[in-house]
Formats: structure tokens, sequence, C-alpha cells
């Protein structure tokens, strides 16, 4: 990700005192940064070249419980270190932390420098990398939804999570009223974002009480990941600031709509979109329906990566603008994948099964690897639904469960051969863990169900 901040300028920034702390920061597992917080002095003398972590950060929960059954590390193993090696080419500013700037790292192995399989960044960076041999760049976007509360973070906590109060009180999509007054949190995360060199576009009121939406202007994939992840942090450090919460749980209530991550998504070549044919009737190019097939057909195997805990599945719900089923169809919300742009120069494919809680450089990765199979075997696209794709009975199924999607993981020879089976084999643990965890807990709704009445 191009950063706003050369190592040359950050130095110059530290000496005349104008920088005092500098964020090291990897992608976990679940999409968070994690990392240090340097001196600044000692980054620029030193650390710049590479830090070190705890190998457990690729192989924790949410929690970071460090569950069994990971081959990448373990108790056995002792828990050793990963190399975090600073990318200078994304040093930039955090503009709503005093005299602080951020870099994210790549995480390496310890011996021998190779990187992580399994890291998030370098799972992205392989299947780009895929694809610049077949002569394409990716250009991506995300949509970031998310919820605003009341009260904060802390007193939320405090209070076990219950009786949440959205920061606004009716479905504000659009809403320009409502959300002027939510401008104490919108106005400084888009210009905070901004100056920290994120191609913001706007935010919006979305369509449920209290919630939010996002947009960041698309890039090149690997910038797109990279945005979304800090747009996210912060998202979550902005909204404490100002004494609200900031949630991005998909299903935070039964009755409540769900929060979502569109991604949208094109080929490139020497600057020119490749997805576009105007002589096509719907302006798609030959290129862009090999793709989609591939996105399509593979959907069931990657949707872990889209939704990758028990909550992201309460979200798939029909009359929800959450999709069911894995079709395409022409600028329709009821789908799983959505023509954009049709007849555009602008025409993309926008995939909607994604959660607020995905981590992007897993869900791209894993799409464009679904895109690259339907290219390289020349997959035909099916045509499009039309009208409500929820009912439609002959389409294939998203998965509906954390444990479906577990099982299409497991048994996906497609996903072992672009991703490696270790890495398969490290993400099913990761999804078998996550509802072991579930199933452990005696839930609210099980007592006042069946306390008296059982």
């Amino acid at each position: 990700m191009p950063g706003t901040l050369t190592f040359d300028a950050l130095k110059k920034l530290v000496k005349e005192g104008s920088v005092d702390t500098v964020l090291a920061c990897l992608v976990d597992m679940q999409g968070r940064l994690m990392g240090k917080r340097f001196h600044a002095v000692n980054f620029v003398e030193t650390s710049y070249k590479e830090t070190h972590c705890c190998n457990y950060l690729l192989a924790t929960d949410l929690e970071m419980a460090t569950p069994d059954g990971f081959a990448s590390t373990s108790w056995q193993s002792g828990y050793g270190d990963y190399v975090m090696q600073p990318d200078l080419d994304t040093i930039r500013p955090v503009p709503w932390l005093d005299g602080t700037v951020m870099v994210l790292c790549d995480v390496l192995d310890h011996d021998t420098h190779s990187p992580v399989p399994h890291s998030p960044r370098a799972m992205l960076k392989k299947q780009i990398a895929r694809l610049k041999e077949l002569g394409f760049d990716a250009m991506m976007a995300t949509e970031l939804e998310f919820f605003l509360f009341e009260q904060s973070f802390d007193a939320i906590r405090k209070g076990g999570y219950r009786d949440l109060t959205p920061i606004s009180g009716y479905n504000e999509d659009y809403n320009i009223l409502q959300t002027t007054k939510e401008e104490n949190v919108m106005r400084p995360l888009r210009n905070h974002l901004f100056a920290a060199g994120l191609p913001i576009e706007n935010s919006k009121g979305e369509a449920e009480a209290g919630q939010e939406e996002l947009n960041i202007r698309y890039s090149a994939a690997l910038d797109c990941a990279d945005y979304h992840t800090i747009a996210k942090h912060a998202v979550k450090e902005i909204a404490w600031q100002q004494g609200h919460a900031a949630s991005f749980l998909p299903k935070w209530h039964k009755d409540r709509v769900g929060s979502s991550s569109h991604v949208h998504q094109s080929l490139w070549k020497d600057g020119k979109p490749m997805f576009v044919d105007g002589d096509d009737a719907l302006g798609t190019s030959e290129l862009m329906r090999h793709y989609m097939a591939g996105l399509i057909a593979y959907a069931p195997e990657y949707t872990y990566f889209l939704a990758p805990y028990v909550n992201s599945y309460k979200r798939f719900a029909k009359g929800t603008f959450a999709p069911t089923k894995t079709v395409w169809s022409v600028d329709n919300r009821t789908a799983g994948f959505r023509l954009c742009g049709a007849g555009t120069k602008g025409v993309r494919v926008e995939c909607r099964i994604g959660g607020s809680d995905l981590n992007p450089y897993l869900a791209q990765a894993v799409m464009l690897a679904a895109g690259i199979k339907g290219i390289e075997d020349k997959m035909e696209l099916a045509p499009p639904t039309r009208g409500d794709a929820y009912g439609k009975s002959d389409a294939v199924d998203i998965p509906q469960t954390l444990r479906a999607a577990t099982e299409t993981l497991r048994g996906s020879t497609f996903l072992r051969e672009v991703l490696g089976d270790d890495v398969v084999t490290h993400y099913t643990r990761a999804a078998e863990w996550e509802q072991e965890e579930f199933d452990r807990v005696v839930t609210d709704w099980e007592i006042a169900r069946g306390f008296e009445r059982a």
C-alpha cells in the first residue's frame, strides 16, 4: 500500500520531534492490527529492519486463546518467534493519535525469513502474483458496514453486552438529518483517514438504526485490503474517543438487519479495465464471464473466509439484503453476486456474501483464486438470475452454518491446490475451534426457553 511518508521523511519528523511513536503492525487471522508501539528514535535507528513477535499471533481466536491442533505452533513446540518485517512503503501518519505513525509488517519465518504461508497478507500476495503471471492486475473495493451505539465499549462490557442502544432510533439509510447527529464520529473518521492517505469516498447511513457505511475508492487489491484493515481499526478508536462503541459483529440482534462487507472486483491490464466489452449486451467481456463463473462455482468452498464465525451465519436471511444463494444477477441485491455498472466502463462484479467480520486479505485471496480458476478453465457463466433470488429452489445454497462451511473448506480440493494443504488445514482448525467454543456455551435463549417449561 502506498504510504504517505517515505522513510527519509519519517526520520526528519522524528528528528524534529513531531513524531515520537511508531506503530509496527501485522494483520492477524481475524483481520486485526497487532504489534508494538516503538519509540520513534529506536524505530528509525534499528527496528525499521525487523522486530519479533510470538508465533501464536497467527494461531489464536478472538479471545487470544491458544487452541491446540495447529501444526504451525503449539505448547509442545514452545511458541517461538516470527519476524515482523516493516514494509517501509506503508508508512503513514495516524492523525487521530498525536505524534504517531503506522507501518504494516510482513510476517516471516524466524529461521528462513520466508513468508509465513498462512499469514493473511502473504496469502493475498500469492494470489496477486499468480494473477500477474496471467498479465492482469486486480482492482478492488470493500464496503465497511458497522453499528454505532450510544454507550462506550467499557460501559457495554460492564453491562454484560445487554440492553444495547444504537446511536439512532430509526432506519437511517441515506438519511441526512440522522447522520448529521452522528458527525461527531463520522466527520473525524472521514477526515483523519483521508489525511492518513486512504482514498475515502463517503459515508452514509445504512438500512438499520445506528448502522453506518464507509466507502473507500477502488484500488489495487493489496492496497484495498490494507485500507480496509486500517479503516476498521480507526472506526473503533475514533468512536471510543467520542465515547461511543462501534461494532462489526454481523448480527447483533435477531430482529435487526445485519452488517455486510461487499467486495467489488475487476481485472485490469496496462491501466485499462479488462471486464469491459462494448459489443456485449451487458458490456461484459469474455474474461469477466470466466472470472465470475469461477467465483460462483467455488463460493460454497470458500464461504468460511467470508463468514468465519458462528454469528456470521445469522446474517443470511431472506428479505434482509443478505444473500442465501450463489447465483448472479444484473443490479439485483437479492443475489450472492451482483453485476454492477452494466453497459459502462465501470462494469464489475460485487460479491455480497461476506459479512462485516471478514478478514479482507483472506476474502480477496480466495476470490481471486476462484476467479483465476475460472479463467484458466474457461468456465462458462450461467444466465443471470432474474427476480427474487431468495425463492430460487434450484439455485445452490450458500452454506448456512459454520459447521457446513467448515466441511466445504475441509473437503475443497481446489483450495488445497491454490492455497496449500497446510494453509487449508490451519484455517479448518480455526473454524473447528470457533464451533467447539460456541458449543460449550449455555445461551440466554436456552435458559429463558427451558428454565421453567422444560
